[in-house]
């Protein structure tokens, strides 16, 4: 029974929840924490998209199942593995969506505006149309790996009816480019199988050279967004800047883990380094102090 239960959870990719931190960001860089209202209606919102993300991975599996069962890696994946049925697959469906109107329901009594709930749709509709066709389609898969990372960053927004700040937008979009590119890069490397179509478009030298302009453009965007006249104003010091030397080196420790032997993927490289997830508790560490 535990080891059914934790194919599910693997199924649904509880730990790819860490890119749902996102959604924190407004409340947090913003002003907004110091409303427990506002946190209330982040975690709620936080539960909601992810397990909305849930059914996209779902159901990117069910249609990936042969393809996966021929990579090296995601023929560990539940389904394509055997670990979990096709049948069971669609229970979880099902299940995730009861859960997700029950959730929904509570965040449209306390006054969330639609608008939240329909960057969730979209979301879903643009992996839906990801899984199905759009990720053999050179560029246009990268770009929406990228609108997914943004998505959750105004979806963070608009429940607590806040803005995202310019800056942060820019170093959210080419940080997401620069892991977008470095997943395919490795990809590339690594494949020994025709699993991915959209490869026989991209070469290393393409994507090298796209990876680190967007590693580039991410250390620029965060350093004019930690020096921006309303950041300031909410820390009443000019004391963010001193974190860009942090997040540089976070960004080198990743591409260094991603020019070994990584396939890229953002939360693999995160949850399997050591001194990558130091960097980025240090990081959150400072942050708290800093605001706090």
């Amino acid at each position: 029974m535990f080891e059914k239960i934790k194919n599910y959870l693997k199924l649904i990719r509880v730990t790819h929840y860490i890119k749902n931190a996102l959604i924190f960001l407004p409340l947090f860089f913003g002003g907004f924490y110091k409303d427990i209202n506002n946190i209330f209606i982040c975690i709620i919102g936080f539960i909601l998209f992810s397990l909305s993300a849930s059914i996209v991975y779902v159901i990117n599996d069910i249609c990936d199942i042969e393809k996966d069962k021929k990579h090296e890696i995601k023929k560990h994946r539940p389904l394509a593995s055997g670990a979990v049925s096709k049948k069971e697959a669609y229970t979880i469906i099902g299940f995730l969506v009861i859960i997700i109107l029950i959730i929904g329901l509570l965040m449209f009594k306390l006054g969330i505006s639609v608008l939240s709930f329909g960057l969730i749709a979209l979301y879903v509709v643009i992996n839906i149309l990801y899984s199905k066709w759009l990720k053999n389609i050179p560029l246009v898969d990268i770009v929406i790996l990228v609108s997914g990372f943004l998505i959750r960053v105004f979806y963070g927004a608009i429940v607590i009816d806040a803005e995202v700040s310019n800056w942060l937008y820019l170093t959210i979009m080419s940080a997401a480019f620069y892991m977008g590119f470095g997943k395919r890069r490795n990809e590339i490397i690594k494949s020994k199988d025709n699993t991915r179509k959209v490869l026989k478009y991209y070469n290393k030298e393409f994507l090298d050279r796209n990876m680190y302009v967007c590693l580039t453009l991410t250390i620029v965007f965060y350093a004019m967004w930690t020096v921006d006249p309303n950041v300031v104003d909410i820390l009443r010091y000019n004391w963010l800047i001193w974190t860009v030397p942090l997040i540089m080196l976070i960004l080198f420790q990743y591409s260094l883990i991603v020019e070994k032997d990584s396939y890229g993927d953002p939360v693999d490289v995160i949850l399997h380094s050591k001194p990558l997830l130091l960097l980025v508790l240090f990081y959150i560490i400072c942050i708290f102090i800093i605001f706090l």
